[in-house]
């Protein structure tokens, strides 16, 4: 793999750049549309590396597509049928993106990221050992790292902007930021789309451990989903048939960049450190494997 097959930065001459994440870029299209690039940027502890992965922009952005269509029937989402060639001019720069690029609604998003966990793992597991809970959610007790939860539980964090880390937020926090009827929808939105998705991933070899979810409101104040849905960015996917409670499952996602990460002496603030080849490698096979095995025949 080489370098030019990447995309870190996109550039689209006719639009205006409204936003830069750590992977995405949003250009203004119009008053009511705008167009989300995935880029191939890759971010761990909530910076963005100087390398690229390929394929990887390309590959989130199939798996949000994929997972849009197949829980349109539980939320609607933030997908607009524009052809891309209609709003990107410049071919060069269209080709460079095509298969990025989202175009989407513009919508309010929500200041909540709604968070559901299925198995204990990550930062809930210290939450766990320290107190018997995730985020003040009370557990059973004698839970292995990596346990399945008797039930999938909804621990909501507010967004950061840029650098700077999300922060758990207990359920009322979402009510005085949402008001109850918007916090309680999202609540039980998000649990029936982990379900679902949950069971089918399942199907295909994957264990779902925990994701996140991102919401906005159209202009009626409905429900919509928006950003990233489901991806080895936004959720923690196992291979099924690796699972081993009371051990850290290998995942398809960064986990080769954080592991080599933390052998580093870097303090995880901002410049990242450049990857090693082999890293990336390895990072891009996860990525592609997520999506082969969910979108198999």
């Amino acid at each position: 793999m080489t370098p030019n097959t990447s995309l870190h930065t996109s550039h689209i001459s006719n639009l205006t750049l409204r936003h830069k994440g750590k992977v995405r870029d949003i250009y203004d299209i119009d008053d009511e549309h705008m167009l989300i690039i995935t880029s191939d940027r890759i971010s761990a502890f909530d910076v963005i590396m100087p390398n690229a992965i390929p394929e990887k922009g390309t590959i989130l952005n199939d798996v949000t597509r994929f997972w849009l269509n197949k829980l349109e029937h539980i939320i609607p989402n933030h997908l607009a049928d524009i052809p891309l060639h209609e709003i990107i001019t410049d071919k060069q720069e269209l080709k460079a993106v095509e298969k990025h690029a989202m175009v989407v609604k513009k919508l309010n998003a929500l200041p909540v990221e709604a968070i559901v966990r299925g198995y204990i793992i990550g930062s809930g597991w210290k939450d766990y050992q320290k107190t018997g809970a995730i985020c003040g959610i009370k557990l059973p007790e004698n839970l292995q790292l990596a346990d399945k939860l008797p039930e999938p539980i909804y621990t909501p964090s507010s967004k950061a902007d840029v650098g700077d880390h999300d922060e758990n937020i207990d359920y009322a926090a979402t009510e005085k930021l949402l008001g109850a009827d918007l916090a309680k929808q999202v609540k039980e939105v998000s649990l029936q789309l982990y379900k679902t998705a949950a069971e089918f991933a399942l199907s295909r070899g994957i264990i779902i451990a925990d994701t996140k979810f991102e919401f906005g409101v159209d202009e009626n104040n409905k429900l919509v989903l928006i950003d990233e849905v489901l991806t080895p960015d936004s959720s923690r996917f196992w291979p099924a048939d690796q699972y081993q409670p009371g051990s850290s499952p290998v995942s398809f996602d960064k986990q080769f960049v954080r592991d080599y990460l933390e052998t580093l002496d870097w303090n995880k603030t901002s410049p990242g450190p450049e990857l090693p080849q082999d890293i990336i490698d390895k990072t891009a096979e996860k990525y592609k494997e997520a999506l082969q095995k969910l979108t198999a025949a």
